[in-house]
């Protein structure tokens, strides 16, 4: 049996809008499965000690209009 589904092209710009990047994980979505998990536990506060960022991530989003400039 053949699948004739119609399915959208990538977008030509790969900075396209939310709504083109939700189109694109709609279709990918089915590809993947996702594994059964836990439900996540609560941590301690006293297991919280901060954030370290890797000096290359945060040049990263420093060059990210939404986040750094």
């Amino acid at each position: 049996m053949t699948n004739l589904e119609d399915h959208a092209p990538a977008p030509a710009d790969p900075d396209g809008d939310l709504a083109s990047l939700r189109g694109d994980c709609a279709r990918m979505a089915p590809h993947w499965a996702a594994p059964e998990r836990d439900p996540a536990r609560p941590v301690p506060p006293s297991w919280i000690h901060g954030v370290t960022v890797p000096a290359s991530s945060a040049r990263m989003l420093e060059e990210m209009p939404d986040y750094g400039n």
